[in-house]
């Protein structure tokens, strides 16, 4: 590791090289000073922790801010980015951590938006749109509608966007937070043939070992400023996080068992039923005796007879590939979605048809899977944002009425218990780094004292150190008998802090694993359908299923009543592997 980057050896203009770059905001300097370069068909990593200014540098590169003070130079040229379509000009793409995408808009709409003079807005754009999908092994379909996208899905399409604009560097803000290993794999084969060709990535991530696998450089900072650059072959995790935090990297590893035989959430046979899915025809339920997946009613379900018991002092770790069933779970239990079958109890009362105000008050915690659409109004204050949620709740309620005084009171406290760099609480949430966001989510909903927990992706996009804190926080709370379901794309914070562990895929439990001797390559296999060891998939059932949900959907035809096998398109869908079952599909 060293305190300043080096110049190409080969004597080429860096594809992008920031210096002295300086930008202050009320309160605060976010950056002081920075000098950052990028070599031309190379992954350069930017690291530092939460509030260390790499959002702010990032977006003065991609001119969404214009900097105080310093210099940019995009291949040698000095320039001046006064918007986001300068630097699309200049070649310069960015994938936000926080997506910035329409709902109402369909896949195609989003990516063409702004850039309608590419290919226009019909046959030759779904045509580029499919030709990149296919190219980078992004599965995005073009007529799907954003909003009924999962998480991971909504990235493939922020990627998509940046490529189909032509950009020669891209900025990727935290990409891998929604990924299992395997597609943290394929995403890197794709950064190193992005590389082959010449274009160079920025890479900003907190997962510190994915850092030093892929990057050719590192730089870190920390406090707004640059304090060096590391070399991924001569540079540790542990040395990298010394640098960024100085402090060592945490593990999210328990030692000890505080399971009870208390039983906290009880959930038995719950059933959700997607209305929105096409009903099928008499022919195709002729064809449907095996589409469990497929509701009498109509409609498909998207969770399928899910049943666990968390007990106090427990946390059952659920892992699955993102759109699997994971948010209309939460959405279950925390009252935004209702049970179409199945119930659901919390300390021993049947809280199915419960409201959401009920459930938050009987000890329900609830940290949201995406902060910003759930968790937080961007444009309040902190302390504002301390009340949602808990609005009826000490310290922010006095009989019938807000105590203003006594939630910015608390809202200070949690400010520094949890360590949310902010110079105030009176700063809207919008203003500080999505780290800090989730700090605040965090202190929030902990200061409660919950009863049960549903943490989903409890430390995405948070810090070595912030990571740390949090699942101290989690682990404290389990000691003293807080029950909490975990969903996480972070494998090993899954196996670390899980005392039982179950796979979702398809919108049913199907796999079981002992957090104490299962892999994350193990786990990320069963996430996907390639079970391997002690997890055990019905694959011949899952491949029925998908054969008989792609007739549901007139992606093939139904075999004719009484002859199943009849349709060659359904028995060689039956029979094909499990693995492909997130495949883009064919449009009509």
């Amino acid at each position: 590791m060293k305190a300043s980057s080096s110049p190409p050896a080969d004597g080429q203009a860096p594809a992008v090289e920031l210096a002295g770059i300086t930008k202050r905001f009320p309160g605060v300097v976010a950056n002081h000073d920075i000098h950052f370069s990028v070599r031309t068909g190379t992954v350069h990593a930017l690291v530092g922790e939460n509030g260390a200014g790499k959002s702010t540098l990032m977006k003065i590169l991609y001119g969404m801010q214009k900097p105080d003070e310093g210099t940019i130079a995009i291949n040698g040229e000095q320039v001046a980015l006064t918007s986001p379509a300068d630097a699309i000009a200049r070649g310069i793409g960015m994938v936000h951590q926080h997506f910035m995408l329409a709902d109402n808009l369909t896949v195609l709409e989003n990516v063409v938006l702004g850039s309608e003079k590419l290919y226009g807005i019909g046959s030759q754009a779904r045509k580029k749109i499919k030709e990149l999908s296919e190219t980078y092994g992004l599965g995005v379909r073009p007529d799907v509608l954003v909003e009924s996208l999962g998480v991971a899905d909504r990235q493939r399409v922020e990627i998509l966007k940046v490529l189909y604009r032509g950009a020669r560097t891209l900025i990727l803000d935290e990409p891998t937070a929604v990924l299992v290993p395997q597609e943290v794999d394929a995403l890197f084969d794709n950064l190193r043939e992005l590389k082959a060709e010449g274009l160079s990535v920025i890479f900003i991530s907190h997962k510190l070992g994915e850092v030093l696998a892929v990057a050719d450089d590192i730089t870190v900072i920390r406090r707004g400023t640059t304090v060096g650059t590391a070399v991924p072959s001569e540079t540790t995790p542990r040395q990298l996080a010394e640098l960024m935090v100085g402090s060592a990297l945490p593990t999210p590893e328990t030692a000890e068992s505080t399971v009870t035989d208390q039983p906290v959430i009880e959930v038995r046979d719950l059933m959700v039923v997607d209305k929105g899915s096409i009903k099928l025809s008499a022919k195709e339920s002729s064809a449907g005796m095996l589409m469990s997946e497929i509701s009498r009613g109509g409609g498909r379900r998207v969770l399928d007879h899910i049943s666990f018991t968390i007990h106090a002092g427990e946390v059952l770790g659920v892992a699955g590939v993102e759109g699997n069933g994971q948010t209309e779970l939460i959405e279950a239990l925390i009252g935004l979605a209702h049970a179409d079958s199945g119930s659901i109890r919390f300390l021993g009362e049947d809280i199915t048809s419960a409201p959401t105000r009920k459930r938050r008050e009987d000890g329900i915690g609830y940290i949201p899977e995406d902060r910003h659409r759930h968790g937080l109004l961007l444009e309040a204050p902190l302390w504002e944002n301390r009340i949602l949620g808990h609005v009826t709740e000490k310290p922010n309620a006095k009989g019938h009425w807000l105590d203003i005084k006594a939630a910015q009171a608390d809202t200070a406290r949690i400010v520094e218990e949890y360590d949310v760099r902010t110079p105030g609480i009176d700063v809207t949430a919008g203003s500080l780094s999505g780290g800090n966001q989730q700090k605040l989510i965090v202190g929030r909903e902990m200061s409660h004292t919950p009863r049960f927990l549903i943490a989903a992706h409890p430390t995405r996009g948070v810090d070595v150190g912030a990571q740390a804190q949090i699942w101290d926080q989690i682990r404290e709370a389990r000691r003293e008998g807080l029950a909490v379901l975990l969903i996480s794309a972070d494998l090993d914070e899954l196996i670390g802090l899980s005392d039982t562990l179950r796979v979702i895929y398809r919108g049913k439990l199907v796999a079981d694993a002992d957090p104490a001797t299962i892999t994350p390559e193990e786990l990320g296999s069963a996430m996907t359908g390639a079970a391997s060891g002690h997890l055990e998939v019905d694959e011949a059932e899952v491949a029925a299923e998908r054969a008989a949900l792609d007739v549901a959907e007139g992606r093939i035809p139904a075999p004719d009543a009484g002859q199943p096998a009849a349709s060659d398109a359904f028995t060689k869908r039956a029979q094909a592997p499990y693995q492909d079952a997130d495949a883009p599909e064919d449009e009509a």
